[in-house]
């Protein structure tokens, strides 16, 4: 095994949550709360715990609306996000690759 570098791993991502959720992202256009929670199985405080500290690094942008009274967050995977999430995969592949 040559040059295994788990330290190539991005921290930010590399959490069963957040990594759940930006495996939920990467398929789909966008996502609301509720959805995100029933895929990733677990509870709202958790959730929103994670989808902050991703929307802070950059990688998760959120909108905000109403549906009457009803708050409703949908999230989507930015740019940046998406890039970050590639090169995850990529790294993770050479540390189980050996490369």
């Amino acid at each position: 095994m040559k040059d295994f570098d788990y330290h190539q791993l991005n921290d930010i991502i590399h959490s069963r949550i957040r990594l759940a959720i930006m495996s939920v992202l990467v398929a789909v256009d966008e996502a609301e709360f509720n959805f995100l929670k029933e895929k990733v199985k677990t509870t709202d405080g958790n959730l929103s715990v994670h989808l902050r500290k991703l929307e802070d690094a950059g990688y998760v942008s959120v909108k905000k609306s109403f549906a009457g009274r009803k708050p409703v967050s949908t999230y989507k995977l930015t740019s940046k996000g998406r890039k970050a999430f590639e090169a995850y995969v990529e790294n993770l592949e050479k540390l189980i690759k050996g490369k």
